[in-house]
């Protein structure tokens, strides 16, 4: 066992033995989705999370042991290798660490310290450290060196300084202790670029901005660097200090390089030394190292909270498989219609206009009527796109006007729509069908099923994100496409309905292999059973067995086809079957025949408790659906635009995007409102995502309006009455311009949260900077 694993067991909250047995499964090429639901006994229950961390972990851990591996080649070939220094490179627990024990070591550039040591200078800065009571400027005349560029006593003593200052720069002890105190006591301070406060509106909440670099949320972070990438903002890294005594950094080299005062002759020249070791070597260095690394944890935060709004999504309650009427609103161009079967076949198309300039309301109810009772709909799916208020009033009208047929219309976002309508993938499927139609049959489907029509757009695009575009785009692509894969193997997939797109997440498969299983679908008709899947080509034995138990064959001959029980399984069960003197089929969702059970009584050496008792749970409730019972927000009659919103109106809507600020919550005008973080409950938040998630239903007080900026401030403190802030301007409820105040224990601002010196208002630089992400 190398060391990799202590340390990814710290990181995950296990032991080494379910880390390295995990490392061994991965190494083999078992997917994390089979490693969490069919190798228990081998983990001991590490679950997709965990798992999900170990590969990141023994990524980036890897990389690093190879990176140890090179500096200590190098090293050694310097013959400047000792046992403390090897000691030291192997025990090296991050990239940073490792990278300033091999400063001492590293091949640099020609520099003025390396000029002065060729120009035999360093003997000169040794006595100035070992005879401090010598006068330096009597010392330098020994030195000095025309022809190398050292033509009198100051250049000397700048090239001992130069020397000194950069060997003090590249003790990796000192660089550590630099970065503890800065982290510590360090704030970021943004200032506006004298001329661009007009063009730099949206950043004016951080146009005299500070707050203490530790403490700063990352959706801030993200803000003030787009701020200076955008050329709005300059930023810096200050430590407050006594203006009469040098900087506390300074303070820190001094001690560590020992140079403190000792009442001698080079008690200035040294002060000197330090002093320029920190403001012209180091202090931009680590400053540049302190704003890169808000940055990555900015980064890693957004992706973490798009992670989570994606999860959500992707995980809502389907409708179900039913007839779904699609519309896509619009004004002028009208509102496009599509009708798909309960397995999203599509039907009919049309095209009608019932919304100014031409008002072809009962033209339209006939249209939608005749297709409603010609494909027995029974949902339908209003884009909340543009017009979207007015045809979901369409839609109502069109179910009150025919008999009773238990239609459900439902609102649905349509982030993604238009980019999957554009698509290859989408231009195959309906090559001759104009864009607009396609996505009227996005919208149709993705009531039916969510998830299995939002994977076929990159999730980049269906506008969950907090900042998304300021992080790096393979790191968010690789994170959410490991989302997409736990959700779409969580669930399951028919294998005789599903696209190419949904089955290449399956769990061992590929985009080759995807359209491989749908053309030997369309070729021989539908699979009859799990072992007809390895006739596909390229899906070779291991490929299957990580896939198998997450495809799904209903009506097979052999039940458990139909069921998350792994075919390597199957013996199990028929044991089962057999103890209980039944047939197979005759277990399935008998619960009161396997509630008797005792899964002890059937494990054996390839399937321990764990697994047989997920086959037990899977035989009582065969290829249960973990997504919730669906729901659907019913928006408040006559509020159709932001100018119908007032101040303390009782709303219903969803939530479509929860951040670390807060959650954005759609109640049917076209805009999204935002009830900030302390407006989430009557009890500290710290985090949005304990309270609600995507897609959630939830009640809503308006505590304030401003229709000419789109900005909609909303509460979910019900009881609480609307403060007059709230109403009469647009300041924060728990946050302040200015200098920070005292904590209060008012129920507005809770006493334990953090108060920045300068931060965005609940309805102004969060919402502006959101949906420019969105975009």
């Amino acid at each position: 066992m190398s060391n990799i694993e202590p340390q990814i067991a710290i990181d995950i909250n296990a032991n080494a033995q379910q880390v390295s047995a995990a490392i061994a499964l991965l190494d083999e090429g078992s997917t994390v989705p089979f490693i969490a639901r069919y190798r228990k006994e081998a983990t001991g229950g590490l679950d997709d999370g965990q798992l999900r961390l170990l590969e990141q972990r023994l990524s980036y851990l890897r990389e690093m042991q190879l990176r140890k591996i090179s500096i200590l080649k190098s090293i050694t070939e310097q013959d400047k290798l000792t046992p403390q220094l090897e000691q030291a490179i192997n025990a090296a627990t991050s990239k940073t660490e490792l990278e300033d024990l091999y400063l001492p070591y590293k091949k640099k550039r020609r520099t003025k310290g390396q000029i002065a040591i060729e120009a035999g200078i360093e003997p000169l800065a040794e006595a100035l450290l070992l005879q401090p009571d010598t006068a330096p400027e009597s010392l330098a005349e020994k030195y000095i060196n025309v022809e190398a560029g050292f033509a009198d006593s100051k250049a000397v003593l700048d090239g001992a300084k130069f020397i000194l200052m950069e060997r003090f720069a590249i003790q990796a002890p000192l660089l550590a202790s630099l970065r503890v105190f800065l982290q510590q006591n360090a704030v970021v301070k943004a200032e506006v670029i004298e001329g661009q406060q007009q063009n730099g509106q949206k950043f004016q909440d951080y146009f005299d901005y500070q707050e203490a670099i530790g403490k700063i949320p990352s959706h801030r972070a993200l803000a003030i660097l787009r701020g200076r990438n955008e050329g709005i903002l300059n930023l810096s890294v200050e430590v407050e200090q006594d203006e009469a005594l040098s900087h506390p950094a300074e303070q820190i080299i001094r001690d560590y390089v020992q140079l403190n005062p000792k009442g001698v002759a080079s008690d200035r020249w040294l002060a000197s030394v330090v002093q320029w070791t920190w403001r012209v070597k180091l202090k931009l260095q680590l400053d540049t190292e302190l704003l890169n690394q808000i940055r990555e944890h900015g980064e890693d935060d957004a992706i973490t909270v798009f992670s989570r709004n994606l999860n959500d999504l992707l995980m809502a309650a389907p409708a179900g498989a039913k007839a779904t009427l699609g519309l896509d609103p619009g004004l002028r161009t009208g509102v496009k219609v599509a009708v798909v079967d309960a397995t999203g076949k599509m039907l009919a198309y049309d095209t009608i206009y019932p919304h100014a300039p031409r008002n072809q309301w009962q033209d339209s109810l006939k249209t939608l009527a005749s297709l409603v009772t010609k494909y027995d709909v029974k949902l339908i799916s209003v884009g909340n796109g543009t017009a979207s208020r007015e045809t979901d009033k369409l839609a109502a009208d069109l179910i009150n006007m025919l008999p009773p047929r238990g239609i459900q219309k439902v609102m649905v976002s349509e982030a993604g729509a238009s980019v999957y309508s554009a698509s290859q993938l989408a231009a195959l499927e309906f090559p001759d069908l104009d864009v607009s139609i396609r996505g009227a049959v996005s919208i149709a489907r993705r009531l039916q099923d969510p998830l299995a029509e939002l994977v076929k757009i990159e999730p980049k695009a269906i506008g969950v994100g907090q900042y998304q575009h300021d992080v790096s785009q393979s790191k968010l692509s690789q994170q959410l496409d490991s989302v997409v894969e736990d959700c779409v193997n969580a669930v399951g997939v028919d294998i005789n309905m599903a696209s190419a797109p949904l089955l290449s997440f399956v769990a061992g498969l590929n985009t080759t292999i995807a359209q491989n299983i749908v053309a030997y679908r369309d070729e021989n008709g539908a699979f009859k059973s799990r072992a007809a899947i390895k006739k596909v080509a390229r899906l070779g034995p291991k490929a299957f067995e990580q896939a198998a138990g997450f495809l799904r064959i209903h009506q097979a001959k052999n039940a458990l086809d139909g069921s998350a029980v792994h075919p390597e399984a199957y013996p199990v069960v028929e044991a089962i079957a057999k103890h209980s003197q039944c047939q197979v089929s005759q277990l399935i969702a008998n619960n009161e025949r396997l509630s008797n059970l005792d899964p002890k009584q059937f494990t054996n050496d390839k399937f321990g408790l764990p697994t047989v008792t997920d086959i037990i749970a899977e035989l009582k409730k065969p290829g249960r659906d973990p997504r919730p019972e669906f729901a659907t927000a019913n928006f408040k009659e006559g509020v159709n635009t932001i100018g119908d919103l007032k101040p303390a109106m009782l709303l219903e809507g969803v939530v479509t995007n929860v951040t670390n600020f807060g959650a954005f919550v759609d109640v049917g005008v076209h805009q999204d409102g935002l009830v900030h973080i302390s407006c989430l409950a009557n009890h500290f938040v710290k985090d949005p995502h304990q309270v609600v998630k995507a897609g959630d239903i939830v009640k809503v007080k308006v505590l304030e309006v401003e229709p000419q900026r789109k900005r909609i401030a909303l509460s979910m403190r019900l009881d609480e009455d609307i403060p007059q802030t709230a109403a009469n301007n647009n300041k924060p409820r728990n946050t302040h311009q200015g200098k920070p105040k005292q904590a209060t224990t008012s129920r507005a601002t809770p006493r334990h949260e953090a108060k920045p010196q300068k931060t965005a208002p609940i309805n102004s630089a969060f919402a502006d900077a959101f949906a420019k992400a969105k975009k």
